[in-house]
Order: structure tokens, then C-alpha cells, then sequence
């Protein structure tokens, strides 16, 4: 069983920027694909980024949004800059036991993290 716990969500105002973290518990961290996702109030869980040996992001991130990951620290990390309202949302880790392709679907991530909030204010 994977532990997966995120930090650093927060208030902040349009144009600011974040760093969330997501420390995991398992000892072949770097086997995982590591994803972020995010669920704003009455929509749908999204995938917003995700680091495997390559990384990938949602397009509306791109170019403001930075994810890495420390294997050694068994660590993900989500640089946010640029922040719009419309990043506001619940932010979540998640990692993936299932190979290193292509991942942007909640279902194929088997382990989560509680969640962090994130606002940006207008």
C-alpha cells in the first residue's frame, strides 16, 4: 500500500505562484508514474500533469505549470505560476504502479493522496 501525502496548497491572487509537494511512502518511488489532478467544486476529477521518465501536461498548463519528481526523496513536486481562478481547485497526488506510458485518466491510478486545496482570487 502506497501513502501518498500532498502540501503547499494555499490562497493565492491571479498571476501568483505555488509549489505543492507529494511525499510517498513506497521504496520503488522512481518505478512509479507519479500524476497530479485536480477537481474544482461540481466538475469532474482532470488530470493536470504527470511525471514518469518524460513528463506531460493538460494544455491549459502548460508553459505555467512545472511537475519533477526526487526519487532519492521519494518526492513529486507541481510548480504552479501564472495562477488564473479558474486553477482554483482541490488538488491531488496520485501514482501508478501500471508502467511508464502515457497516463491522463484517473482510473489508471491506483493510489491517492488526501488533497490540497489551491484558491486564486481574482
Amino acid at each position: 500500500q502506497v501513502q501518498l501525502v500532498e502540501s503547499g496548497g494555499g490562497l493565492v491572487q491571479a498571476g501568483g505562484s505555488l509549489s505543492l509537494s507529494c511525499a510517498a511512502s513506497e521504496r520503488t518511488f522512481s518505478r512509479y508514474t507519479m500524476g497530479w489532478f485536480r477537481q474544482a467544486p461540481g466538475k469532474e476529477r482532470e488530470f493536470v500533469a504527470a511525471a514518469a521518465w518524460y513528463t506531460y501536461y493538460k494544455d491549459s498548463v502548460k508553459g505555467r505549470f512545472t511537475v519533477s519528481r526526487d526519487d532519492g526523496k521519494k518526492t513529486v513536486y507541481l510548480q504552479m505560476n501564472s495562477l488564473k481562478p479558474e486553477d482554483t481547485a482541490v488538488y491531488y497526488c496520485a501514482a501508478s504502479s501500471w508502467g511508464d506510458d502515457t497516463k491522463t485518466e484517473a482510473r489508471e491510478y491506483n493510489y491517492w493522496g488526501q488533497g490540497t486545496q489551491v484558491t486564486v482570487s481574482s
